[in-house]
């Protein structure tokens, strides 16, 4: 029995070690289990971390992308300061300065009645023109309420913290000469943008390029990232061939004249003949850059480009160093003048102003007493076809290319059109129609001994930073226009006798030989039938030294009022302008 206890214990032992075995080995294999599990699970997330990294960085990155760009962004413009235009000497014509901005968020703004009842006040504008000015405008996300305020303003906005407005730096377009240089330097609207002269001309130079930044916002537009910035260009500056303190000469002058004999028009030209570079330009009625919104739209042209007219007797010097130059007349040759009267088939009948009565004259003295007969002859002889080439050479029937918006080409019909009062009207300035400018470059062409020459008001184009870039070329063009011997005679002789003999004695100088030609032009009627007989266009075109010109001066008036019993001719109107406009200028320039 004892034995088989022993035995059965012995059994009974080897059963439990067999049973723990097994559970230790069970135990041991669900460890495994659940490393390799585990293993297996982590490398699982690995490659699905590996593979959403990827799925997000390049399968869906364009989905993103574009989700990011319906998130609310904010566009911040930091404005380019518009460059400078300067005269000749560095004096300011046109300048921007810095400015404080009141603009409006119209679709942030919580409650817009409350907030324009409370803006207003401050910004001495009335509450329903703000709102209007904010449901006008075509942006919503800002709208321009007021600029250049004062201090005080600034802190009274700032102070009511509202809900949709604003204050950022600016700038701010100003024209320290006003009038006296409104349509050669023209004028900018709200938005900076040029809109005329030579703000229009040069918008693309002077506007430079605005820098921005871009900020993802939140809902109530405060910014929460900057995402994108691009830096500020300012615009490039102009300086011009013009001298402010000649532009002052001409443009007193001027409307002194023009108050004077209550014009109706005026305008004024002084150019430099051996560049062609415009020292000084005036057209009247002028007006203020500052309010060009509220002026006369017909205040706004500038006349000396885009007025046509009638020369009258000023084309009459021209006509004849043509004749002279083309070996058609000779200087010394004696015209019959017809004692006043000239009429013939074909070209009607021609008489002098005044009804003077004139026998023969040579050319010179055809331009002393300024006789029509005597011009009607010199284009007979010139013909029809030669007559209208050499016109076309001095540049009449098309643009002179002067770096200014808005030049009229003028008049000059194909010989085609023409008649036998156009060859005898037209050397006398009838029948064609030209601009200040055209006159002026064509008697600059004589002034400078023939040659040709390009009329420009730009001398120099500086970039933002203050580098010079561009220089204008102020040598005269190549090639004669004129032979050098007949310019110098028409000039030095025969319009320097006019002066000191003829119709020009009010524009004489006794320090300078002047050259000149006066001009009292009939004004055509609308439709081109007949001409207004009650008014005229007064002119004058001359310039000094006559040995050596420096300046050449072209003044027209137009329709100087003859009730005030004045006079109306160019020698009483328009010369005493331009002798002025010549000793002032000529002293200044210490010639």
């Amino acid at each position: 029995a004892q034995a088989e206890f022993i035995s059965a214990s012995n059994s009974a032992g080897k059963l439990d070690n067999f049973e723990r075995n097994r559970k230790t080995t069970k135990a041991i294999t669900m460890r495994q289990k659940t490393a390799i599990t585990i293993l297996l699970g982590i490398i699982v997330l690995f490659l699905g971390l590996i593979w959403r990294c990827y799925n997000l960085q390049v399968c869906s990155s364009q989905k993103y992308k574009n989700l990011e760009a319906k998130l609310n962004r904010a566009n911040v413009f930091n404005a380019a300061r518009r460059g400078m235009i300067l005269d000749r000497n560095g004096n300011k014509l046109a300048v921007t300065n810095s400015t404080d901005i009141v603009f409006a968020d119209s679709a942030t703004v919580k409650d817009h009645k409350a907030m324009c009842n409370m803006v207003a006040p401050v910004l001495g504008i009335a509450a329903n023109e703000l709102s209007a000015m904010i449901t006008q405008s075509v942006s919503k996300r800002y709208v321009k309420l007021a600029e250049d305020i004062s201090e005080s303003q600034k802190k009274q906005i700032k102070e009511m913290n509202l809900s949709g407005i604003g204050i950022h730096p600016g700038w701010k377009r100003f024209w320290p000469n006003g009038r006296q240089t409104s349509h050669l330097i023209g004028f900018t609207g709200k938005d900076e943008t040029g809109l005329a002269g030579l703000e229009l001309k040069y918008e693309n130079m002077l506007k430079g390029k605005a820098g921005t930044e871009v900020f993802i916002t939140d809902a109530f537009r405060r910014p929460i990232k900057q995402i994108e910035k691009t830096a500020v260009e300012n615009g490039m500056s102009i300086v011009l061939t013009v001298d402010n303190s000649i532009q002052s000469f001409v443009y007193d002058a001027l409307l002194k004249q023009y108050k004077e004999y209550e014009a109706e028009s005026a305008v004024a030209i002084v150019m430099e003949p051996a560049t062609g570079a415009i020292l000084a330009m005036v057209s009247l009625p002028d007006f203020s850059p500052e309010k060009f919104n509220v002026t006369d739209a017909s205040f706004l042209k500038n006349r000396a480009l885009s007025d046509v007219y009638e020369p009258g007797s000023i084309f009459k010097p021209l006509v004849v160093a043509l004749a002279i130059d083309a070996e058609v007349v000779d200087k010394h040759e004696k015209i019959f003048c017809e004692n006043g009267v000239y009429s013939g088939k074909g070209f009607g009948r021609i008489g002098e102003y005044n009804s003077h009565s004139y026998g023969n004259l040579t050319p010179k003295e055809i331009l002393i007493h300024s006789s029509n007969i005597g011009m009607a002859k010199i284009g007979q002889k010139m013909g029809k076809k030669k007559l209208y080439e050499c016109i076309r050479l001095l540049g009449f029937g098309r643009k002179t290319g002067v770096d200014l918006p808005g030049e009229d080409a003028g008049l000059l019909w194909p010989v085609k059109n023409w008649t036998g009062y156009s060859v005898t009207r037209i050397p006398y300035g009838q029948e064609i129609s030209v601009t200040a400018m055209q006159v002026v470059r064509a008697y600059s062409v004589l002034a400078n001994g023939g040659r040709a020459v390009k009329p420009h008001i730009t001398k120099a184009i500086i970039s933002g930073d203050g580098r010079e870039i561009k220089k204008t070329n102020l040598a005269p063009l190549a090639g004669y226009v004129i032979k050098p011997e007949t310019a110098k005679w028409v000039i030095d002789d025969a319009m320097a006798a006019v002066v000191n003999e003829g119709t020009g004695k009010k524009a004489k100088l006794e320090k300078w030989q002047v050259f000149g030609k006066t001009g009292t032009a009939n004004i055509a009627l609308p439709g081109g039938k007949g001409y207004d007989f009650r008014n005229y266009v007064a002119s004058f075109i001359g310039g000094a030294p006559a040995e050596n010109p420096q300046i050449v001066v072209l003044v027209s008036v137009r329709k100087p009022k003859r009730s005030l019993g004045k006079g109306y001719t160019g020698g009483t109107v328009a010369a005493p302008v331009v002798k002025e406009i010549i000793e002032k200028t000529l002293t200044y320039l210490n010639k």
